[in-house]
């Protein structure tokens, strides 16, 4: 070959190489969660994924998408995307055979995409929150002159890419508010802002926020927070929505925070306290608190409507569990899950019911009394209980057997029941007949029919020889049958009740004396289920009795052959009032439940049996026989990718308005991508490793960022360019929750009461009559104290976007209605706030009104209005005195300061942080 030629293959070569370089290379590889995921979920996963599976063809899973079809063909073979039937599908021109099938066809573009993926070896690939953020992240070098910390180098190199810089920092105090309301839920003082402004140290800001973190208020204002994940209320919701008392609860997720107790542990104690072995080097209290932080998943919606089955609600409080757990600790919706499996991300309808069988074992089962209830007492009765134990084990001419637990109210039923007073009341039963129902505020039963029963477990009847009843009745005559094992067991009693009325036959509901009547037990060895069942005389009665309690007796119990004196302090001690609360108890081996899958959702259609465990998308339990505790551990794990993400995120929403991302209740491939993904996961590794899941340092962390000190003025290109702040290229700028409103109005007029814990109070409420019973000293608590009822929640709250609570709330949507506004103006809280700084600004030395306006400002928002604002409050006023003299109002002008202190509290910059 000469010269030349070669001379022209090179020259024609050339050309062809480099076309065919261009081709190969400048198109940028594909990625499957950026290009191909959301094509998949917006145009295809409906038909192909968890709820469908047409043509046996799923994008949910890639062992799926791999497969074979139903027609036998692989709709993906990787590498070749030109044999790849999805590929033939989405390219077909008959309409029959295309795809979405009756749906607008895929772009050219999309297309492209896929086909390039397919020959790029069609990759697939895990969202990118069920991947392990990596340990060694660490912040970018830039920024190092505006960056006060980690954070801000991030934000800072997003906002050099987008062409930004960050705004100034915002003046002191605007900036001591904004903290203040931030970490502790209420606005500075007039004191604490002047000191701020005074104090020119490089730390001063830094002393603030140490500050405000040591403050009580710290945990009643992150309570709130938690509350609503776990949907917290002072009563059980549905038709009925009785009064629950679990307020215990309440009181130790504000101390949780306030002891600034690490998030995983503050995680296992509500998931699996009761399960945490105990050490003889602990106290009582950290086991009496255990056992409290259980009430987390005892919040769940009770039926006590007459007639409904208790297993359905049951089962109804199970499924919630499972979701509120996912979406609490795995930012992950389940709750469609539990019907067929996710539509979009990698979770099984099995899988639901894996989890659910970690909580399937629990000992409460929609019972009307709640049980089981860990009972407490208050100091003072605490201590009176143990000096009537001490006092009475010291009468006795043999000590009595101390119970094995440390449990106050397990010593004194020990004692109680070791010196023969047995008493049971009849509302603790633990399973019923149809319609039985309480009465007299939860006390009693009633309905009471023919053949109803209550079922009282594992009761020994070991000497019990004798039963005496207390009940209510105007039924001339009826009986109650004693039992053993099931409802048409063994006959051991049978009592003949009588009217304890002076009228025979009337209505129950004024039924009003008691009347006990006593019967022999037939002698009975050992532990049984107690069926009493309910029975007729000569006459039907539509409702038989009452019954208040039974007590079984033994004639040769110490307490029949002890003096009186002793006689009356046992009973003081059986009626020692204490506090129920609600709390998680597993069930004995004995009595172990079996978890099935629920088909379609449907628990009384049961598929296959399945065992506790984890879905297999995410990190494996080790542990052969799994419980809640491994769970709880499991959710707090080093290895879980998501717990620490989804945590970090809570709380920088509630710092920042928006969270990294959005979504705080899906982190799945249809929730919000990150803003700051890298951010998002130094924090989440910073939070787990450098701070030991403290929550006090992660947010000291965010708030001493410059990225959370920046002024929230807007320029106008930047509102145009990010109006909802997602490049935190200004300050947090957002509404008050309905709490911080309520609690900012009422410390601002001097009339916020401080007290700490206790059941919760009804302030005035035009809805429920119930408050006009509450003391006055509790009308004024902080809103965090608030009763809570599901059917009829606080007003003002409610109106400014507080949850329900009948299911976990992860974030709270704001709204802006009139009725808000209208709220705001008229509300008794404002109005009685807005009279207390008018008398503060009537009683101002100064004889000018501008003077008095100012004071009354000053009081609400730590500073001085301007010039204008003065002016325009000042005309406010002077037209609302003339108003109220012309109608010859009495004190016009207090009532005129009162109406402008209300406009004060009604400005943006009240409402707002």
């Amino acid at each position: 070959m000469t010269s030349s030629s070669i001379k022209w293959i090179i020259i024609f070569t050339i050309p062809i190489v480099a076309i065919f370089l261009f081709l190969n290379f400048k198109k940028e590889k594909i990625s499957y969660n950026e290009d191909i995921r959301p094509i998949f979920n917006k145009k295809c996963i409906v038909c192909h994924g968890g709820v469908k599976k047409n043509g046996n063809f799923s994008l949910l899973f890639p062992e799926e998408a791999y497969s074979k079809a139903k027609s036998g063909k692989y709709a993906i073979i990787p590498y070749d995307a030109k044999n790849s039937e999805l590929v033939k599908r989405l390219k077909a021109h008959d309409v029959e055979e295309r795809m979405p099938k009756e749906k607008e066809p895929l772009s050219d573009e999309e297309i492209s995409k896929i086909e390039q993926w397919i020959n790029e070896g069609a990759k697939w690939e895990d969202h990118w929150s069920y991947i392990k953020p990596n340990k060694n992240i660490s912040p970018p070098n830039i920024g190092e002159k505006w960056a006060v910390n980690g954070i801000d180098n991030f934000v800072f190199e997003r906002l050099k890419k987008e062409g930004f810089k960050p705004s100034d920092q915002a003046d002191k105090t605007t900036l001591l508010r904004r903290l203040s309301l931030d970490l502790v839920g209420l606005p500075p003082s007039s004191q604490e802002t002047a000191n701020f402004i005074k104090d020119s140290s490089p730390n001063a800001y830094e002393k603030q926020i140490d500050r405000l973190l040591k403050s009580p208020a710290f945990g009643e204002r992150w309570a709130a927070m938690w509350l609503d994940l776990a949907r917290y209320a002072d009563s059980k919701g549905y038709e009925k929505d009785l009064d629950r008392s679990i307020w215990k609860y309440r009181d130790w997720v504000i101390q949780a925070f306030n002891k600034d107790m690490p998030f995983d542990q503050f995680t296992v104690e509500q998931l699996a306290g009761d399960l945490l072995p105990h050490s003889s080097k602990e106290s009582t209290e950290i086991l009496e608190n255990r056992l409290i932080a259980t009430a987390f998943h005892r919040n769940t919606m009770a039926n006590d409507e007459g007639g409904t089955n208790d297993e359905e609600f049951r089962n109804m409080a199970l499924i919630d569990r499972v979701s509120t757990t996912m979406e609490v600790w795995q930012g992950t919706t389940m709750a469609c899950v539990q019907c067929h499996s996710h539509p979009y991300d990698p979770f099984r309808h099995e899988e639901f019911y894996q989890l659910a069988a970690f909580f399937n074992n629990t000992q409460d089962r929609d019972l009307y009394n709640e049980k089981p209830l860990f009972r407490t007492f208050t100091k003072a009765k605490e201590k009176e209980v143990n000096q009537l134990l001490t006092w009475l084990q010291q009468k006795l001419p043999v000590k009595v057997d101390e119970s094995k637990s440390i449990l106050l109210d397990d010593k004194r039923q020990n004692f109680l029941r070791k010196t023969g007073f047995y008493r049971i009341e009849a509302e603790a039963f633990d399973s019923t007949s149809r319609h039985i129902e309480l009465w007299n505020n939860q006390k009693e039963i009633m309905q009471t029919t023919e053949g109803a029963f209550t079922v009282y477990e594992d009761i020994d009847l070991t000497n019990i020889n004798e039963v005496n009843y207390r009940y209510q009745s105007g039924a001339e005559n009826s009986f109650i049958e004693m039992r053993i094992d099931k409802v048409d067991g063994e006959l051991i009693s049978n009592v003949e009740t009588k009217c304890s009325e002076t009228e025979v036959n009337s209505g129950w509901s004024r039924w009003s004396g008691y009347a006990n009547s006593t019967g022999k037990v037939k002698p009975t060895k050992g532990i049984h289920d107690v069926f009493l069942v309910y029975r007729k005389g000569k006459n039907f009665w539509t409702d038989l009795i009452h019954l208040d309690w039974m007590e079984l007796k033994s004639t040769h119990s110490i307490r029949n052959s002890s003096p009186k004196a002793f006689q009356d302090s046992l009973m003081k001690l059986a009626e020692m009032e204490a506090i129920p609360t609600p709390i998680m108890a597993e069930r004995p081996a004995s009595r172990a439940r079996k978890m099935h899958v629920f088909t379609r959702g449907n628990w009384l259609l049961k598929g296959n049996e399945v065992q506790p465990n984890v879905p297999k998308s995410l990190p494996k339990i080790q542990n052969a026989n799994k419980t809640r505790l491994d769970l709880a551990k499991w959710l707090v794990s080093q290895e879980n990718p998501l717990t620490a993400r989804v945590i970090v995120n809570r709380f920088w929403e509630q710092l920042f308005g928006i969270g990294l991302v959005e979504s705080l209740e899906d982190f799945g491939s249809m929730g919000a991508k990150p803003t700051h993904s890298e951010l998002l996961d130094w924090l989440a590794v910073s939070f787990m490793n450098e701070q030991k899941w403290s929550v006090k340092m992660l947010l000291k962390t965010m708030v001493m960022s410059a990225t959370y000190r920046q002024s929230a003025i807007i320029s106008k290109e930047l509102q145009e360019h990010d109006p909802r702040n997602l490049l935190l290229a200004r300050g947090p700028r957002v509404r008050l929750s309905s709490e911080q409103m309520r609690d900012q109005v009422l410390s601002v007029s001097n009339l916020l009461n401080l007290k700490m814990y206790g059941p919760s109070v009804r302030p005035p409420n035009p809805t429920d009559g119930a408050w006009r019973r509450e003391s006055k000293e509790n009308q004024y608590r902080r809103a965090i104290y608030t009763y809570w009822r599901r059917t009829n929640p606080y007003p003002s709250m409610i109106t400014f976007d507080s949850p329900q609570r009948n299911v976990c709330s992860s974030r709270r949507i704001r709204t802006n209605t009139p009725l808000q506004a209208l709220t705001a103006l008229n509300d008794t809280v404002n109005y009685a706030a807005a009279q207390n700084i008018a008398l503060l600004m009537a009683k101002t030395k100064s004889t000018k009104v501008e003077d008095k306006i100012n004071a009354g400002y000053h009081s609400i928002f730590q500073k001085y209005p301007n010039k204008q604002k003065t002016m325009l409050l000042t005309q406010l006023f002077q037209e609302a005195l003339l108003d109220l003299k012309r109608k010859k109002k009495e004190n016009p002008e207090y009532f005129a300061f009162t109406l402008t202190a209300n406009a004060m509290m009604n400005l943006d910059e009240f409402l707002t942080k």
